[in-house]
């Protein structure tokens, strides 16, 4: 039977929601630069580079939610990462993720075929694409051929995460959740540096490849592992927070100085911003009050939905874009957009989520746990 978790923590999805706001804010740039307008031109440079420059941290602070999530659930689901059932897992990974990524590859294809600017893949064939994106290899592909188009290259990090979760189970199994298996996560967490260090001389392979990034996943599943064997005091919770805090600012507001640190060419830049937030999920995690003030709410309402956001944001990023350049509006009206641009996004993905991806997601697993009971009862009778 798959068990779900209840008790929603806001805070966890005010981070998600951090980080989905850092990718639409980066893509959104590019398309519309918010220095064109007058206001863009009194934001200090700092402030503009943090603003609209941190769409990878925010992938990367998602792969640390993402690892966090999977490995806590999994463990109030089944009770111990041992006794994980690695075909209701993936069950459960197929209901969540597919639907959705089927939809937007079906409204992606046909703006290919549509020949509409922007969403033409030049670098490969379309074929090659969608075998790349329903196999999970996205990031391999664009290393190889080049950048496709902003709406299929946002599938770079689901190739990689979903990756990681093809032999999550599977080591969970066979290292019965124990000392190994935190071995093996620890290796990934070792590694990560090395591979963004190790592949310099491909941008889109040394920031997007399996080993780049899947240190931030195995860093959330530490962490949630420690959530669930070790009870945290207050001191301790308030140690984690301040730590975490300390350690995201660092690296997320003080990127010069630690790119001048030299931490960034040796690739532990991102690592230290994985293990903040690995810190901070451990204090939140803790805590017993799941939601907070008006802009916890706000945050967390754009994390909740934030799948869904991810996948589709480029669509409306393009079709504000599309109107902007055609009507020839003004740039200093260029603010008002990017609000447009994140409400709107925030508003698809939130109806994408109610009415599609969520009554799907529950109809599926309904469907899972029926016939996993048939087998069940079939396998008893036979036995």
């Amino acid at each position: 039977m798959l068990r779900l978790p209840t008790n929603r923590n806001d805070f966890i999805d005010f981070i998600r929601g951090l980080s989905i706001l850092c990718v639409i804010l980066l893509h959104t740039n590019i398309w519309l630069p918010f220095a064109d307008s007058h206001l863009g031109q009194m934001v200090p440079h700092a402030i503009s580079n943090i603003s609209f420059h941190s769409g990878y941290y925010g992938v990367i602070i998602f792969f640390v939610v993402s690892g966090f999530l999977i490995t806590n659930t999994s463990i109030k689901r089944w009770g111990n990462l041992s006794r994980i059932r690695v075909i209701e897992f993936y069950q459960i990974r197929f209901a969540r993720i597919i639907p959705s990524l089927i939809g937007l590859l079906i409204i992606l294809t046909m703006l290919h075929l549509m020949s509409v600017d922007g969403f033409i893949i030049k670098t490969t064939t379309l074929e090659n694409t969608l075998f790349a994106a329903l196999t999970f290899h996205i990031n391999w592909l664009e290393a190889k051929t080049g950048y496709l188009p902003a709406g299929w290259d946002v599938l770079w990090s689901l190739s990689v995460e979903e990756m990681f979760y093809l032999f999550f189970p599977i080591i969970c199994l066979l290292t019965r959740g124990k000392l190994l298996f935190k071995i093996i996560l620890s290796i990934f967490v070792i590694f990560g540096p090395i591979a963004r260090c190790l592949y310099a001389d491909n941008d889109i392979w040394a920031y997007h490849s399996y080993l780049s990034c899947m240190d931030g996943i195995a860093i959330g599943c530490l962490a949630a592992i420690y959530v669930n064997n070790v009870e945290i005091k207050r001191s301790a919770s308030k140690f984690f927070l301040f730590s975490g805090l300390l350690l995201f600012i660092l690296i997320f507001i003080f990127r010069h100085t630690t790119y001048q640190l030299g931490m960034t060419k040796i690739g532990v830049n991102v690592t230290i911003l994985e293990i903040g937030i690995a810190f901070i999920l451990v204090c939140v995690s803790n805590l017993k009050i799941y939601s907070g003030g008006w802009l916890i709410t706000v945050f967390s309402w754009f994390g909740k939905n934030s799948y869904e956001i991810y996948l589709t944001h480029v669509l409306v990023i393009f079709s504000i874009s599309y109107l902007f350049f055609t009507f020839k509006v003004s740039a200093n009206l260029i603010p008002i957009c990017y609000g447009c641009i994140l409400f709107l996004s925030g508003l698809l993905g939130f109806i994408i989520a109610t009415y599609f991806s969520e009554p799907i997601n529950q109809f599926l697993r309904t469907k899972f746990v029926e016939i996993n009971q048939k087998s069940l009862k079939n396998t008893e009778y036979t036995s």
